[in-house]
């Protein structure tokens, strides 16, 4: 795996070191994508995206098969933010309790296309 030591242009993008970013995921129910939007924001946050889904958990009501849609809100932020972001989503979208959606950060390799204001 090669490592990125520095940022650096390439083909016209910013490539940032694999460790300044977290990637945080949020997965919950049709509707609800908006509101964690708001909250990672407001928890610092720069953006984010709301991607549609349908989950894998098939419900049955009155013997027909219900597939439950989702949206699936992607956050790229800073390391020393993503915590603390991550944090106040699973508390105010009550992740802890069942059914309410789940919530998870992954670490990087590399980040193209950043634009740091510089």
């Amino acid at each position: 795996m090669k490592e990125i030591v520095s940022p650096i242009m390439i083909e016209g993008g910013l490539a940032v070191e694999s460790e300044d970013y977290k990637l945080i995921v949020t997965i919950v129910n049709k509707g609800k994508g908006e509101k964690v939007a708001d909250i990672a924001h407001q928890a610092g946050a720069q953006g984010g995206t709301v991607l549609y889904g349908r989950g894998t958990a098939v419900r049955l009501l009155l013997g027909i098969s219900i597939e439950p849609e989702k949206e699936i809100f992607l956050t790229l932020i800073q390391k020393e933010n993503a915590q603390a972001v991550l944090d106040a989503i699973v508390k105010k979208m009550n992740l802890n309790e069942p059914h309410k959606g789940i919530a998870f950060m992954l670490s990087l390799d590399q980040v193209t296309g950043i634009n740091k204001g510089e």
